[in-house]
């Protein structure tokens, strides 16, 4: 009898695979593509405006670059920090935008109507800007290391009210410049913000009730300058005051309708090389697009957008930590609102507000805060890209 012992069989080896991560180039291409369309329409808006540009027709144009250049720094600096450092480095953050804000206050430069800005040296900072980064940045931080440290998955009462304790802070002093389109951006940007984190619907609902009863206990108060006030009465009614408060709402109208399908071309716009528009390299941009690239370049630019807002929605699904999720989701929530906003007065669909296009407008604060927030996206997808797989 012969006995047959089976074969040695090795033990299974547990291998740890770290896949290279991928960067989102649909995310890039769209942002790059909007940064080219919205410096060309900042050239075109300012170069024939010679009180604007001192008789130097690419003076903006110069300060637009130099202001991509050092978002882009920024950006990227952002996208190859380690998360563990965003996480570390998200506190500073937040003080530092609180601090700017509180600032505002006590030196700020009052710019129509609004005190919202920092002049030091010849730089001028909006820090209202950077506050909104802020705010999601430290929001989606409390939440994440409230859950990881409880492992939880479901939020408590406590958890909403430290998110909005967070929030409500810049908030309040943001309001108190009165900066009412960056108030509006910041309040969707929120309610986006704890609806990515679980929030349950009872606590949004109730969140939407108070602040409609707070805008009208604040307009009936008196609460609200007479100048936005205005700026709503010629939303709803842009004849009312032709001259005054319903003027951009009208020239804005006008320039984008001057365009046609196709455009006039761009430097050919007759609206704006004659400077009907008011802050048309800013707040008003938009109108450029209109005018000079018609329904069909207006379109592609909106479209832009929604490229990289479904890429923020994307980055924020696949992202396998809280902190990620939100933040992406926030990201995405204070983009498109702010985008509709802008768009939306350009067309005379919502009031005058003054927040400017994101990656479009010229300002440095906006587009700092703006590319800063795209290098945040792709380092949250990077990140989610370099898991480890048994």
């Amino acid at each position: 009898m012969s006995i047959v012992l089976p074969a040695r069989t090795r033990p299974a080896r547990v291998s740890f695979e770290m896949p290279k991560p991928r960067t989102d180039l649909v995310l890039i291409g769209a942002s790059v593509a909007i940064l080219v369309v919205g410096t060309l329409l900042v050239w075109s808006s300012t170069s024939s405006n010679d009180l604007l540009t001192g008789d130097h027709p690419t003076a903006y144009l110069r300060k637009q670059l130099v202001n991509i250049a050092i978002g882009l720094v920024l950006g990227l600096a952002v996208y190859f920090t380690d998360r563990r450092w965003v996480r570390i480095l998200a506190p500073f953050v937040y003080a530092g935008s609180v601090v700017g804000l509180l600032l505002v206050l006590v030196m700020g430069s009052t710019i129509n109507g609004s005190r919202s800005w920092l002049l030091l040296g010849g730089l001028s900072i909006q820090p209202s800007e950077f506050a909104k980064l802020a705010v999601v940045v430290g929001m989606a931080l409390f939440i994440a290391e409230r859950l990881e440290v409880t492992h939880r998955h479901a939020l408590r009462t406590p958890d909403v009210i430290g998110m909005l304790v967070i929030a409500g802070l810049p908030a309040l002093l943001i309001l108190a410049q009165p900066d009412l389109g960056t108030m509006l951006v910041l309040a969707a940007t929120i309610f986006g913000v704890l609806a990515a984190a679980g929030t349950s619907s009872r606590w949004l609902g109730g969140l939407a009730l108070a602040g409609i009863t707070a805008a009208t206990v604040a307009v009936r108060g008196g609460l609200i300058k007479q100048y936005q006030l205005d700026r709503f009465g010629a939303f709803t009614n842009p004849a009312l005051d032709p001259r005054g408060a319903g003027y951009n709402t009208a020239q804005a109208r006008i320039a984008i309708g001057n365009g046609g399908l196709f455009g006039r071309g761009l430097f050919a716009g007759s609206q704006t090389r004659s400077g009907f528009v008011p802050e048309q390299h800013t707040d008003f941009v938009f109108t450029v697009a209109g005018e000079e690239l018609g329904l069909i370049g207006a379109g592609v630019l909106i479209l832009l957008f929604a490229v990289v807002l479904w890429r923020a929605l994307q980055i924020a699904l696949r992202s396998e930590d809280i902190f990620g999720r939100v933040a992406a989701a926030g990201i995405a929530c204070w983009f498109g609102f702010q985008t509709f906003q802008n768009i939306g007065m350009c067309l005379g669909i919502m009031p005058v507000t003054g927040v400017p296009l994101p990656l479009v407008s010229y300002g440095g604060s906006s587009m700092f805060a703006s590319l800063m927030a795209i290098g945040l996206l792709l380092n949250i997808q990077r990140q989610s890209g370099a898991r480890r797989t048994i």
